[in-house]
């Protein structure tokens, strides 16, 4: 009892840490759904079709998951907070010259190097949360830290859509630079609470080594491919929604019968092109609205419900994630084919059902890895649900609608949510031998650092 006692406490400073991180996180997924934002407009001015627009977000992507590994390596050896706080000055400096491109070239080269600068904060921001908190209430904290992302993304969607409709597309890139400088420098202040740090920095372990140990842990195995399968599926949508919900809504005031990205850039009555960024602005407000309302609350609970079934059922969180997206695939169906204003409840309910499992799968993540590791396992993580999920699906997604439909395309691409909930219920039956393991091997790293 003793022992279980003195590793419950949080690590001191483990509150201010995670609220910084947490607004950190914030203005990251601001930055990233601010693109999709004013996409249209962007298009528009440069000349972009739906497949070539995509490349913008695969751009980013790419960086971020290459970028992942490296610095995700580098933050097992020095300080996370620096790492952390040089990163977001490189996106938040990246996302200004954003604003100041004057070709698509420039375009892909802001987004590239915003990616990278979000690759240092995404493996060491919840390897810290997971070092300064201890295993019994990863759950809840981690969903607090990852509800950055439905608030997030929101605002970016909102954001850049208020700020597009007033300033023009551009400043919604300038807006977001002096912040990000602040929290940067508020990083750079804080100190590493870094757990077994002699272990650490006695051990020459390669790279490849540590990614095969963590590929044959079954649960985190399993985990990352429903995450990839899950983020190949909503990645593509999320970027594309904006643009899919301001065509259905022109639709549906007869402007035009089919009105895709050419009409958009060609359209020479003042009056539609002013009506069409009306209808940009109503999409990225009303979907801003629904994300914060139900990926808050989902978030949330699902954190919550992940934590309160753990000490009667080792495996709720993975049960809890393949039944919350088995969910949100029907509603998926029901944002495509449902009329207005129908079709924006079954948007709530899709993005409620995503939302759900993402404190539940991220805690998984943590509780199966060894603090000495950890950060590994998240880069490589990240590496793989991008590379192989959003990094592909939003060019794809425009390609096949520019072939089809935008129907034809969600359709197919949102089938992945069916297998993600299937390889989240198979790694329900290893997740508690999982965190047995990594416990014991933490609790050795510790002693033998101690030593």
């Amino acid at each position: 009892m003793s022992e279980q006692t003195a590793i419950t406490p949080a690590r001191p400073g483990a509150k201010s840490a995670l609220a910084l991180l947490l607004i950190i996180n914030l203005f990251n997924y601001i930055d990233r759904y601010v693109l999709a934002a004013v996409e249209p407009p962007i298009s528009g001015e440069f000349g972009l079709t739906a497949d070539r627009s995509g490349l913008l977000a695969s751009a980013f992507l790419y960086a971020y998951m290459i970028g992942a590994p490296l610095l995700g390596r580098l933050a097992e050896r020095v300080s996370r907070w620096w790492i952390i706080g040089i990163s977001v000055t490189i996106w938040s400096l990246a996302s200004g010259w954003t604003g100041l491109a004057t070709s698509f070239t420039m375009l892909l080269i802001t987004r590239i190097l915003v990616g990278f600068g979000e690759a240092g904060y995404g493996p060491a921001a919840p390897a810290l949360i997971a070092d300064y908190f201890p295993l019994e209430r990863r759950g809840k904290v981690m969903a607090l830290f990852y509800l950055a992302i439905p608030v997030g993304s929101a605002l970016g969607y909102v954001f850049g859509g208020f700020v597009n409709s007033w300033l023009g597309w551009r400043w919604a890139f300038y807006l977001v630079v002096p912040p990000g400088l602040l929290l940067a420098a508020l990083c750079l202040l804080r100190r590493e609470p870094r757990l077994s740090t002699a272990v650490r920095s006695t051990e020459k372990r390669s790279y490849i080594a540590d990614a095969k140990t963590l590929l044959k842990i079954p649960s985190y195995a399993l985990n990352t491919a429903a995450m990839t399968a899950m983020t190949f599926a909503i990645g593509g949508i999320s970027f594309w929604i904006p643009k899919y919900m301001q065509q259905r809504l022109a639709i549906d005031e007869g402007l035009v019968p089919i009105m895709g990205v050419e009409h958009f850039l060609h359209t020479q009555s003042p009056a539609m092109r002013a009506r069409l960024t009306e209808l940009l602005t109503q999409a990225n407000m009303t979907f801003g609205v629904i994300v914060v309302v139900a990926g808050f609350i989902s978030t949330i609970l699902g954190g919550w419900m992940g934590d309160k079934l753990r000490a009667r059922w080792r495996g709720s969180y993975f049960v809890i994630s393949g039944f919350a997206i088995a969910l949100a695939f029907p509603c998926t169906l029901g944002m495509i084919w449902l009329p207005f204003p129908y079709a924006w409840a079954a948007v709530f309910g899709a993005v409620f059902f995503l939302f759900f499992n993402t404190g539940p799968a991220n805690t998984a993540l943590a509780n199966v890895t060894s603090s000495r590791m950890r950060a590994t396992a998240f880069a490589l993580n990240i590496f793989l649900i991008h590379a192989l999920g959003d990094a592909i699906s939003p060019p794809l997604i425009g390609w096949i609608a520019k072939h089809t439909t935008w129907n034809t395309a969600f359709l197919l691409v949102s089938l992945m949510m069916v297998l993600a909930s299937v390889l989240w219920l198979i790694g329900a039956r290893y997740l508690g031998r999982d965190e047995d393991a990594a416990t014991r091997e933490e609790k050795a790293d510790v002693q033998a650092a101690a030593a």
